[in-house]
């Protein structure tokens, strides 16, 4: 089964794509540059490149937002980091993986080393996130019950695919790199409302280019990586579905059903934002005019989102009680509104406190149900079908645009944001994609 996996990536070319998967790929890149630009003087990157920096090889690629370089396999877990530690990264709702943030670092990485053509960039990154949602997918939920975090744990696949299709590694290599990376899991859900969830990324895209890199020399693993009694599959979860990683390939394509985020938290807990800032903006409450609000969701809000009392920005991120409250609060979600002083602010945390929950599993994951009782007595009801965000209501490109530019605020020149937007747009029309590197540099 890796192996014929293997083998249809290996030969999978930029001309079999569609062109709505071609689109998808350019706003998968832009809204990541974002991310990835926004998150870059987090105290977790300070630490991170404080910590690496006087190990760190030549200066080969870009530190996103940042004046800094480093060696091709640093630079990944820097840019792994800095683009998931907000929270604000795209979402596969299905295995709950963040499909971009271990594989664009390691194709931009790789642009910078060696040139790589938009078409070439674009291909690679359709099939890491090929590589990493399906193979999730065949583990998924037992993996995330076990305790596993997706992305770390089988982005890790994709940062190596998209690496080895850069490389131009053929099937037999493919299905070595695979294995390479089937060897080197990383990232536990304890780590979630903390530093270290933005870790499991960083080390993913290193891993796996690491994977790619020892194959491509000639490195060998087992050819049946995925799918061996000890394989990645039996090890990670009780439960498989392996037809998941090789139906319909070809003619479905995973990033099909990427997600992008409004708001800089869990993706769980978007409905329940989604419906506070639609009665809000319908009803101009405040704090003192609510006697308390009651939320029903699916259960997983309450598996990962059930802290009441977070202390701090990336804790919020985790609260469905801070979520419901600052939505209300202050009508909008972006990162600004997860700052630690935002968090533990009295007026918000007093209406946290006033917020209840009940788990409903008939509901979806993208939906929530938020009722309002007001001390005039007033019943204000929102249902959420489908949260903005999600692929049944997804973001516009004008509101993928404007997040992108209040995210790089303050980081980059406006006019050179505006240009690193148009590069990402048209990837696959550039003669070296190192460009969109050297673009993002601080």
């Amino acid at each position: 089964m890796t192996q014929a996996f293997a083998r249809f990536l290996a030969a999978a070319r930029f001309e079999d794509l569609p062109s709505a998967v071609r689109d998808e790929a350019a706003r998968s890149l832009l809204n990541w540059m974002g991310v990835a630009v926004g998150g870059s003087r987090h105290e977790a990157v300070e630490i991170a490149l404080a910590a690496v920096s006087p190990f760190a090889g030549s200066p080969q690629a870009t530190v996103f937002g940042r004046s800094e370089r480093l060696d091709i396999m640093n630079a990944p877990l820097l840019n792994g980091i800095s683009s998931h530690v907000f929270d604000f990264d795209d979402t596969d709702l299905t295995t709950a993986v963040h499909p971009s943030a271990p594989v664009v670092p390691v194709l931009l990485a790789l642009a910078e080393y060696r040139p790589v053509s938009g078409k070439d960039l674009i291909n690679a990154l359709v099939l890491g996130i090929e590589a990493e949602c399906r193979i999730a997918r065949v583990v998924s939920p037992g993996m995330q019950e076990i305790g596993w975090h997706a992305t770390g744990t089988a982005g890790v696949f994709g940062a190596a695919v998209a690496a080895a299709k850069i490389l131009g590694l053929d099937e037999t290599r493919m299905s070595h790199a695979i294995g390479l990376a089937a060897t080197q899991p990383v990232g536990i859900r304890e780590m979630f409302g903390g530093m270290t969830k933005s870790f499991h990324p960083g080390r993913a895209a290193q891993n796996g280019l690491m994977a790619a890199l020892l194959a491509e020399k000639g490195y060998t693993s087992s050819l049946d990586g995925i799918e061996a009694k000890r394989g990645w599959a039996n090890v990670i979860s009780t439960v498989q579905n392996f037809d998941a990683l090789t139906g319909n390939l070809g003619t479905r394509y995973e990033i099909s059903r990427n997600s992008y985020k409004p708001f800089a938290c869990g993706l769980v807990v978007h409905p329940v934002i989604d419906g506070c800032i639609q009665l809000q903006n319908e009803n101009k409450l405040t704090v003192d005019m609510i006697e308390r609000i009651d939320l029903v969701i699916h259960p997983i809000v309450m598996e990962l989102t059930s802290n009441r009392k977070p202390k701090n920005g990336l804790e919020g991120k985790f609260s469905v009680y801070y979520a419901a409250a600052i939505g209300i609060v202050a009508g909008r979600a972006g990162e600004a509104q997860f700052s630690n002083a935002q968090v533990t602010d009295p007026v918000v945390t007093g209406l946290r406190d006033r917020v209840e929950t009940t788990v409903d599993p008939s509901l979806r994951q993208d939906q929530a149900r938020v009722t309002i009782k007001l001390k005039d007595s007033r019943i204000l009801e929102r249902f959420v079908t489908h949260a903005v965000g999600s692929v049944d209501n997804p973001m516009t490109n004008a509101r993928l645009d404007a997040k992108f530019l209040e995210l790089s605020k303050g980081i980059l020149p406006d006019d050179r944001a505006r240009h690193l937007m148009e590069l990402c747009r048209t990837a696959e029309r550039l003669a070296d994609t190192g460009d969109i590197a050297r673009a993002a540099a601080g």
